[in-house]
Order: C-alpha cells, then sequence, then structure tokens
C-alpha cells in the first residue's frame, strides 16, 4: 500500500433523512463513515465527521423553501457541507423516489454549494424493487449540483444486512470517497477555476441581483402580463 508522505486531516459530512431513531438509513451511513475512517487511518489521515439529521431540522427546512429564511439551524448544516471534503448522504425510499425531506434539503441549498465535491449516495427501503433509486433518482440531482458522486451507489433492503455483497460494496464505495478527498479535487477546483462555472440564477450570494426582474419576458415567465406596450 502507498501512504502518502503527508498526513491530512479531512471533514466528513454524514446528511441522514431517517426519521426514526435508530434508523437503518443512518446506519448505512454511519458503516460507510465507519470505513471511510479506517481507509484513511491506514494511509496516515484522519477524519471528522459531522451528521446533519435532517428530522431534527425539518421545520427550519420547510421554513426555507415557503419564505427563503434560513434559520441557524440549517446555516449551520450548510456551513457543515461548505467546509466538508467528503460527504455521505443517506435517505429512505418513499413511493419509489428518495423520501421529500431529502430532496427538499438539497433544494433549499446553494447551487454552488457542492461543486466538486465527492458524494457516497446511499438509500434504504423495505423491497429489493427500489435497488435503483440511487442511481436513478439521486445521481442527476447531485450531477445538477455539480457535485463528484462515486462510481460504487449503495442500497439496503431487509435481507443484504445480513448479506456479504452489501460490505463489499460499502468498503468499494468507501475507498472511492476516500481517494477523491484525498485527491483535493474539490479544493483545487475552487482555488483556481471558481469564477469560470456558471453560477447561477436563484443560488445564494446575490448572483439574482444582477437580473432586470423588471421586463416583459420574466413578468411572464412569474405569471403575471406584459406590459401595455409590448402588447400586440
Amino acid at each position: 500500500m502507498n501512504v502518502p508522505q503527508e498526513a491530512e486531516r479531512f471533514r466528513l459530512v454524514v446528511i441522514s433523512a431517517g426519521t426514526s431513531d435508530p434508523s437503518s438509513t443512518r446506519l448505512l451511513a454511519d458503516r460507510t463513515a465507519d470505513r471511510v475512517t479506517a481507509l484513511a487511518g491506514q494511509r496516515g489521515h484522519e477524519v471528522t465527521v459531522s451528521v446533519v439529521e435532517l428530522r431534527e431540522i425539518s421545520a427550519d427546512i420547510s421554513t426555507a423553501l415557503v419564505s427563503q429564511l434560513v434559520t441557524p439551524k440549517l446555516r449551520q448544516a450548510i456551513t457543515a457541507l461548505a467546509d466538508a471534503d467528503g460527504i455521505i448522504v443517506s435517505t429512505p425510499v418513499y413511493q419509489a423516489g428518495p423520501s421529500g425531506l431529502f430532496t427538499s434539503f438539497f433544494n433549499v441549498l446553494d447551487n454552488d454549494l457542492l461543486i466538486g465535491k465527492p458524494v457516497v449516495l446511499a438509500a434504504t427501503a423495505g423491497t429489493a424493487r427500489h435497488a435503483l433509486v440511487a442511481d436513478d433518482h439521486m445521481r442527476p440531482l447531485f450531477a445538477y449540483l455539480r457535485a463528484l458522486s462515486v462510481p460504487t451507489s449503495l442500497f439496503a433492503a431487509p435481507e443484504d444486512w445480513s448479506d456479504p455483497v452489501l460490505n463489499k460494496r460499502i468498503d468499494r464505495a468507501a475507498r472511492e470517497l476516500m481517494l477523491l478527498m484525498e485527491s483535493g479535487f474539490a479544493r483545487r477546483i475552487k482555488d483556481e477555476s471558481w469564477s469560470s462555472y456558471q453560477h447561477e440564477f436563484g443560488s445564494a450570494g446575490g448572483a439574482e441581483t444582477g437580473i432586470d426582474l423588471d421586463t416583459d419576458l420574466m413578468r411572464l415567465a412569474t405569471g403575471g402580463s406584459a406590459s401595455a406596450g409590448g402588447a400586440s
């Protein structure tokens, strides 16, 4: 094994959308985080893990969705993601997709927050019929946010917890995440080419203030009517 000469300290953030305590969704994320920590330790690194339980800030997420008000609790979660070197996201599956709580949280984030950050995608469900949710539903979301989803996604139905294959997949995903964190890709993107990215309308940071909302096109887009001068 090639161990880097210089040890590093990485910040790993776990986002869990489980609604029970204990939760299989949180358990899958914790197993992955433990494996990342162990693999990093073998290479001389240290990993600090912080956990965001979305059920504990569900009201704050709802407030942000309807009023754009970011409460201190939600701001703390956002700051943790901004500072993260790696992320593990885990959600239960409802109606053949990630939970509404999970998607709502990522809907209120700054579009630029996760650019280049490595992410492990994980999902749990009561049946193996939902095994493709991580790849079919979650991977496009994180592609839109311009994060780097690791190649191996994770899924666990009840019968999977005793299957050695799940541990092999966890090991693979954890190793992929650790290697991406070690590469420092996200930090280099921010340091060297941040300005070359299109920082989109509606993302935090005031980019929207440079757009003229008082035009016929923008009024029509928001459900209003064009000005009298523009009518035919």
